[in-house]
């Protein structure tokens, strides 16, 4: 499957990212939603960094994946591979900014 550098927009940041041209609307959908969720956070002013905020809104929106109602029968295992190839890319792209701020920031 040919993948394409999708442009994606989170928190005033560009972050590029490869995906597969099927998945693309639907990755781009999913950073509008973290982008909300993360400025939800932000807002409430309780989590300083960058990172941290996309942690914690990583666990609440997993939380509310885990504990919606079962509306069909969904293959969670590709849903969870996907995370995982999104956190190593994230993680990825993040790397460099630990030597700005420390890992611990």
């Amino acid at each position: 499957m040919t993948q394409k550098a999708v442009d994606l927009y989170i928190m005033g940041r560009e972050y590029r990212v490869a995906c597969a041209e099927p998945d693309q609307e639907a990755l781009i959908q999913a950073s509008h939603y973290l982008d909300l969720k993360m400025r939800e956070i932000r807002e409430q002013g309780k989590v300083i960094g960058t990172e941290r905020v996309a942690v914690m809104a990583a666990l609440n929106i997993a939380f509310e994946m885990l504990n919606r109602p079962a509306q069909s029968p969904v293959d969670i295992s590709d849903a969870r591979r996907r995370i995982v190839s999104m956190e190593t890319q994230i993680d990825e792209l993040l790397r460099p900014q630990d030597s700005l701020f420390g890992a611990d920031a």
